[in-house]
């Protein structure tokens, strides 16, 4: 009832301007924009995403393999990584070398590998590697892509918000850079009858 009755008033309101009239709507514009392309586009990106990541997933998890590898040897770890993961307050990894058997289990492999904890010699762990037998990270699961496509939504959502909203102020201070040199107009014309009788000021 406030909103009608503010309106009915700003619509009579001998001040309003053209300008004011344009300006409210460019905002309301914006607001709708923001709320139906905005959503719209934050739904295709993450729909989008979310199709690519489980294909993702799907290939990943074919083609890596959890395989147990054997300590060799632990390699020293340097003074400076030592002091690095001791000021981040974070568990460092540790590096061995390491040997293991291809997923078919014919060829052999030894490389190093990086550890979270100090690895006794002998001593067996898993590791992923890919269908030749190198190391390889662990395959994406359904809720990790669900979580990234997710957050894509979101970005091309908010991007999208931004674009708007950048396009609004543009058109706000074209509008505004237009109603300054409308008065600088009117203030021209009333300078030159200002102090007139004839001219009612």
């Amino acid at each position: 009832m406030r909103v009608t009755t503010f309106a009915r008033r700003w619509r009579s309101n001998p001040l309003r301007r053209r300008t004011d009239v344009l300006e409210a709507w460019v905002g309301l514009v914006a607001v709708v924009l923001m709320l139906l392309a905005g959503s719209a586009i934050g739904w295709v990106t993450g729909s989008l995403a979310h199709e690519a990541l489980r294909e993702t997933v799907r290939e990943q998890q074919l083609h890596r393999h959890q395989v147990t590898a054997t300590a060799v040897q632990n390699l020293p770890v340097s003074t400076v990584e030592a002091d690095r993961e001791s000021a981040s307050g974070r568990e460092g990894h540790h590096r061995v070398i390491a040997r293991w058997a291809a997923p078919d289990g014919k060829a052999q492999f030894s490389g190093v590998v990086a550890v979270r904890q100090p690895t006794p010699v002998g001593h067996h762990f898993p590791l992923w590697t890919d269908d030749r037998g190198r190391i390889a990270g662990r395959p994406m699961d359904d809720d990790t892509a669900a979580v990234h496509a997710v957050l894509a939504g979101a970005a091309a959502a908010a991007g999208t918000a931004g674009l708007v909203e950048g396009a609004r102020r543009l058109v706000v201070w074209r509008l505004v850079q237009r109603r300054y040199g409308q008065w600088d107009r009117a203030w021209e014309q009333a300078g030159h009858t200002w102090g007139r009788a004839d001219a009612g000021s």
